[in-house]
């Protein structure tokens, strides 16, 4: 049976004495790799009693252990629960509660959170990374799971409510892994740059599954602070890919870098990539830099701009492997190539539904389709261009208004870092914009001029009525800029 845990022994008896993990000064060859996952899985499932389908809780930060222990758990035939290191013990329970989750993996550092945890979570054991240990030999027999059987459990942050759990098969996942693959012409001689949290979707596939099923070797950014760290270790390391968020490759084109640099393509994902920090990107650094788009729900990466094709500035690019788009509007009915409306998306990365809750899973999926909740249009070439989160979009006097656009207008402004674009409602007029801005270190944004500028660009209903000057704007853990706090904000409820 081909599952995420055969893949990874099959690759480890090909690249047995390979560097599965740089980490800093230290190497971890996919036989030591293999070795602590296969001692972990014995343990579940002796001391621990785990059976098959079993949840087994991910609570860690980044480390090599993180990758043993994730394998650890497929090894035993559980189901890993990635769960966000940021979270307080409180939220953690929530999702241990949820998904019935009976051992939780974390480590020493964490003792006082996981202490807290249990005493509010009655049953539930701990494992701490510091406790592992390798296996004498190691075992090559295959497990005989499902390629449809439920492999991972990623939470959703929770915007809109109570975090919901998607539930990835194996077969989402190696699928996904497998359009990247060819969809960026990667090899097992390439070396995965990891920086950004090994609990996210978007590292958990791009970052660590791929990797370890298919024998490339990952460079673990030990140390992002101070920034050129990661520049110094990609170097040391000859890291070759590296999938990112747009604030890091901001940063990218404000520092020179090396000419020895080993990189050969990026990836951004996660949030939104502004065009202006595209263009440039291109011109001072020039390597491939691929913006692609995506859910925990699939898998996630469902498009990308193509690493041998047109990449079109502003698009999240063509579908990957068998990955399909429509176009809907409220009604569900299919909209011309150009028209805004609700993205829908079909293929083998779709989730198999959300963990112990068929109300939201039937409301998310119809037909085999996922109802992303985001706006956007096709152009004629089959390219995506995300509008908006649908529950982001504003109503100004009965007129759609996109906040992106808005934004991407307003980057073009000298001095401006980075800006976020929210609506607030005025009982007369239905909404009014509100645009959130971070000026560049050491500048003076002058509204004045910005109002001014903003006028020749946009039509009237879609101008700020209020600007707001930040010293940053307010992310979640994965980096994901929170409109909810910017709100409170605008509102006036808070200052600023």
């Amino acid at each position: 049976m081909n599952n995420l845990a055969n893949q990874f022994t099959e690759v480890t008896k090909e690249n047995s004495n390979k560097t599965a993990i740089f980490w800093g000064g230290d190497e971890f060859s996919f036989d030591h790799a293999h070795s602590i996952a296969e001692c972990l899985a014995k343990r579940l499932k002796v001391e621990f009693e785990l059976q098959p389908g079993d949840r087994v809780a991910l609570w860690l930060k980044n480390c090599p252990e993180f990758v043993f222990s994730l394998f650890g758990i497929l090894l035993g035939e559980g189901v890993v629960v990635s769960i966000n290191s940021f979270l307080t013990p409180d939220e953690v329970g929530y999702i241990v509660e949820d998904c019935g989750a009976k051992v939780i993996i974390s480590e020493a550092s964490m003792g006082k959170e996981t202490s807290i945890l249990v005493n509010n979570s009655p049953g539930l054991k701990v494992i701490e990374v510091e406790s592992l240990n390798r296996m004498d030999s190691i075992n090559y027999t295959l497990l005989e799971q499902s390629p449809e059987d439920l492999a991972l459990i990623i939470y959703t942050s929770g915007t809109t409510g109570k975090p919901k759990g998607a539930m990835l098969s194996h077969q989402n996942l190696m699928s996904n892994v497998n359009a990247i693959i060819e969809a960026a012409d990667i090899t097992n001689e390439d070396r995965m740059a990891v920086l950004l949290p090994m609990f996210h979707s978007f590292t958990m596939t791009v970052g660590l599954l791929l990797p370890m099923t298919r024998g490339l070797s990952i460079v673990a950014i030990k140390s992002l602070n101070p920034p050129k760290n990661i520049i110094t270790e990609i170097i040391q390391h000859r890291a070759t890919v590296m999938p990112a968020i747009p604030q890091l490759y901001r940063a990218f084109v404000n520092v020179k870098l090396p000419s020895d640099l080993p990189l050969r393509v990026c990836f951004s994902g996660a949030a939104p990539l502004p065009v202006e920090v595209l263009n440039a990107f291109n011109k001072n650094v020039g390597i491939p830099l691929l913006e692609g788009y995506g859910l925990s729900e699939t898998s996630p990466v469902a498009c990308m701009n193509p690493l041998n094709g047109e990449r079109k500035p502003g698009s999240v690019g063509l579908p990957i492997g068998d990955v399909q788009f429509q176009i809907r509007n409220d009604d569900g009915f299919v909209l011309p190539v150009g028209d805004p409306g609700e993205i829908c998306i079909k293929g083998h990365n779709i989730m198999m539904g959300y963990w112990n809750n068929l109300e939201a899973t039937e409301a998310s999926i119809k037909d085999g389709w996922l109802l992303t909740g985001d706006i956007g249009h096709l152009d004629n070439d089959g390219y995506l261009y995300i509008t908006d989160r649908k529950k982001d979009m504003l109503l100004v006097n009965g007129i759609n208004v996109y906040p992106r656009e808005v934004e991407e207008i307003i980057y073009q402004f000298k001095g401006v870092s980075e800006v976020a674009v929210v609506g607030i409602n005025d009982p007369r007029k239905g909404d009014f914009v509100v645009a959130c801005i971070v000026p560049d270190e050491g500048f003076k944004i002058d509204e004045t001029l910005l109002k001014s500028f903003l006028k020749t660009k946009l039509a009237a209903y879609k101008l700020p009525r209020k600007i707001i000057i930040m010293e940053a704007l307010p992310r979640n853990a994965t980096g994901k800029i929170l409109k909810t706090e910017l709100r409170v904000v605008a509102s006036g409820k808070v200052g600023c």
